[in-house]
């Protein structure tokens, strides 16, 4: 296959603030030359180096600094077309795929991308192996054998796999927040300790995006300017992240007119400023998902009966029309409406009295108590409030451990929670990155480097494994999206998930605010376009 560069359309934004405004000043005008956004960012948990970033406002971040060789097709069809490769070629055999990269990209140091660049980042994600690195290992690329299946060839980057897998899931990968391209030169200018740049990438960037981060203090602000050699400059020079936490607080700031996005509202603020002059709407529906996790470390959770009655004693609807209308729809499978090879079944309806004969059959009619970690936040909040209720009337009594996203997250990475309340994005465009996380788990040891969601979640199935590897490797579209389609209603008979709802990402802009982008997962979404009248 030959495919020819296409130009990549990116729209984009800019800002870093002021320190009075980024420690939280709320009376300061936001001055012209400066984009403030309010948004929960409690859930960066290890910075903002792209080989481990894996949180949602990390990603927007990265997405916003780094540049791939490929990109999602816009069209959302499940392709790819060129970014930083000006184009590529695919071996008869499906093993080599070899790229052409552009020479005309800057990194924010002035220097010019180059296939060095691209192949280092690689072998660099691959070597540091941080959870992420499972979107190349998946591929046969690891630690033994990336230098010799990733290097440059007469100039350009030339990617070996050992085993052949499809196309569209090879292209799709290197379209994830991981292959993002950093400047070998300024990583390997800041290594310590053979860390390949790791620490000091973790409060820097050296990437080709619109931006680059200049400063950053956990829940509190992320501060990012122009990047003054990019393709795509911003048009406002300074962004500023702030983090409100609370949604009343962010409406606040944005009828003061102290922020110029609210990302985090709430349906029923979205639905009253919608009626309201000086505001206006973005929305895009999204590949994030809500689930509540089972682990099955806890006793009852081993049942498939019980995980069934779970299921069965959520109220889906009542939650979307009541807590989420408009921002979060019920959806019970784990491929996102969107994706290619997601099926829309939605067999889960409250049946109390289905549930309770569920958790008979199982031994536990008299029930157990149990703990749900979740994000203090709304509307994960009032939502875990409903669960807990709808749990409490089959017997399943429910203490709630409210915390911060980086808490909770951490807490689920070392699967030290009971339940959680829980949200998901697929890492790149292909049904494989959800079914490698949700149902694959080849080792459920403390010592495994695949932390998918199942080994958080202890859920081990041996067959569903071999069935994700047997869609990675299935050249036939039909065939392939058929074994998603058989997952996705395994995993709904006999994994630990309830599968709750999918998200429409929805931001509010102040009177004369314009050109936001929201992606389809947070790396896609783009401030650089955004422009103040």
């Amino acid at each position: 296959m030959d495919f020819t560069r296409r130009d990549l359309l990116i729209s984009v934004a800019a800002g870093a603030l002021a320190s009075a405004m980024a420690a939280g000043s709320s009376n300061a005008a936001v001055p012209v030359d400066i984009l403030v956004v309010g948004k929960q960012i409690d859930d960066i948990v290890a910075g903002f180096d792209p080989a481990e970033v894996s949180g949602f406002s990390d990603d927007e971040v990265c997405g916003n600094c780094y540049r791939k060789l490929v990109a999602p097709d816009p069209s959302g069809n499940g392709a790819v077309i060129p970014d930083l490769a000006e184009r590529w070629t695919v071996s008869e055999d499906g093993l080599t795929f070899t790229f052409v990269v552009r020479k005309d990209v800057k990194f924010d140091s002035g220097n010019a991308v180059g296939a060095d660049d691209v192949v280092f980042s690689i072998q660099r994600a691959v070597k540091l192996n941080k959870f992420l690195a499972f979107i190349y290992t998946q591929l046969g690329i690891k630690a033994d054998n990336v230098d010799a299946n990733v290097s440059v060839v007469d100039g350009n980057v030339q990617i070996k796999i050992p085993k052949r897998k499809a196309p569209t899931l090879v292209l799709s990968s290197l379209s994830a927040n991981i292959a993002s391209v950093v400047e070998k030169a300024q990583a390997l200018a800041h290594e310590v300790d053979g860390d390949f740049g790791n620490n000091w990438l973790k409060t820097h960037t050296a990437g080709a995006g619109s931006y680059r981060l200049t400063d950053w203090k956990a829940s509190d602000y992320i501060r990012l300017e122009a990047n003054p050699n990019a393709e795509v400059r911003p048009n406002i020079p300074r962004l500023v992240i702030r983090h409100v936490r609370d949604a009343a607080e962010q409406l606040l700031l944005l009828q003061k007119g102290d922020i110029d996005i609210a990302r985090n509202l709430t349906s029923d603020q979205l639905a009253k400023l919608a009626t309201e002059s000086g505001y206006s709407l973005e929305s895009a529906k999204q590949l994030q998902l809500m689930y509540l996790g089972m682990n099955m470390s806890v006793p009852a959770f081993r049942s498939k009966q019980v995980r069934e009655a779970v299921r069965y004693a959520i109220g889906y609807e009542d939650i979307a029309n009541n807590i989420t209308p408009n921002v979060w729809s019920v959806w019970q499978s784990y491929l996102p409406g969107g994706l290619q090879g997601a099926i829309k079944d939605l067999p889960f309806k409250k049946d109390v009295e289905k549930a309770k004969s569920l958790m008979a059959d199982a031994g536990f009619a008299d029930g157990f108590s149990v703990t749900l970690d979740h994000f203090s936040t709304s509307p994960h909040r009032e939502i875990a409030q409903a669960l807990q209720s709808d749990l409490s009337a089959i017997g399943i009594q429910v203490q709630l451990l409210p915390g911060e996203e980086n808490q909770v997250i951490s807490k689920i990475r070392s699967r030290q929670q009971q339940m959680a309340l829980h949200i998901w994005f697929s890492d790149y465009p292909d049904p494989d990155a959800n079914s490698q996380t949700y149902c694959s788990n080849k080792d459920n040891s403390d010592n495994t480097t695949a932390k998918t969601l199942a080994w958080r979640y202890n859920f081990v199935d041996e067959q569903m494994t071999t069935q994700v590897e047997e869609a990675a490797a299935e050249l036939d579209a039909t065939k392939r999206f058929a074994i998603y389609g058989d997952l996705q209603r395994e995993a709904m008979d006999r994994a630990p998930y309830a599968v709750l709802l999918q998200k429409s990402e929805v931001a509010c802009l102040r009177e004369g605010v314009s050109g936001l982008h929201l992606g389809l997962v947070p790396a896609h979404t783009r401030y650089a376009g955004v422009a103040k009248a």
